[in-house]
């Protein structure tokens, strides 16, 4: 541990921030394995919703910094994809 004021508040704050983004990447893969769960069994009309949800999901994680908006947009796209090719 340090012995500078002002870097053990720093090594306090980024515990913090640790354990927030890892449970908000945590919630995100529960998603998308929601999401990818659904459009394995083909039920078009419950991936549509949770497509909604996870898409939410992520940009919630970009709000918080927790991911790069393009990753984001990465992601919400592939998804739609592979919603689109159900049909």
């Amino acid at each position: 541990m340090a012995n500078i004021k002002q870097q053990k508040k720093r090594v306090l704050t980024n515990e913090i921030a640790r354990q927030r983004n890892q449970a908000i990447r945590a919630r995100l893969r529960t998603e998308i394995n929601k999401f990818n769960a659904l459009v394995e069994a083909g039920d078009k009309e419950a991936a549509e919703a949770q497509l909604r949800v996870a898409s939410r999901q992520l940009d919630k994680a970009v709000t918080k910094g927790t991911i790069h908006r393009n990753n984001a947009a990465n992601k919400k796209s592939g998804l739609a994809q592979r919603l689109n090719k159900m049909a």
